[in-house]
């Protein structure tokens, strides 16, 4: 759930930015875009320096999970470069919702089991709450990615 605060609280200062006339935050996917990139990197970085936070959450069927939580973090960090580019945008969004769907079963299983995690609640209901978030989040990514086709304003007749 961290995650998704932060989304929405960066692309709210992205917002804020665009209004101070940011140009190339002009409209919703670049803002969302940019949050998103942000909080992948953020969250990268923390994967790398601070991996002893992520292991607990390892389900025990999978091998090698410190090599696993500093690969999931390359994968956050090269993921939200590649958002950051044009070239590289619409791929870079593909394979980032590819990966939230891959760690899904992993949310599940502490969900399931429950765990203790150094800066997250020890309730359980925390873990079960951040599994509705997960779809809004491959959402995001595939909007702000520019894969999800932009609505149009309906035309009014009069």
């Amino acid at each position: 759930m961290f995650f998704v605060i932060l989304l929405l609280v960066l692309c709210v200062a992205a917002w804020g930015a665009s209004r101070l006339g940011a140009p190339a935050l002009a409209d919703w996917p670049a803002r969302m875009r940019l949050a998103l990139a942000l909080a992948l990197l953020f969250a990268g970085t923390d994967h790398w320096l601070t991996p002893e936070r992520y292991l607990p959450m390892m389900p025990g069927y999978l091998p090698w999970h410190l090599p696993l939580v500093l690969f999931t973090g390359a994968c956050e960090i090269a993921g939200a470069l590649g958002l950051l580019f044009p070239s590289t945008r619409r791929l870079a969004a593909a394979l980032l919702a590819l990966y939230f769907v891959c760690v899904f079963p992993a949310n599940v299983h502490n969900a399931l089991n429950g765990l203790t995690v150094e800066g997250l609640p020890q309730a359980q209901w925390y873990y079960w709450l951040r599994l509705p978030f997960q779809p809004l989040i491959i959402l995001w990514t595939l909007y702000a990615g520019g894969l999800l086709p932009r609505q149009r304003p309906m035309a009014v007749a009069v």
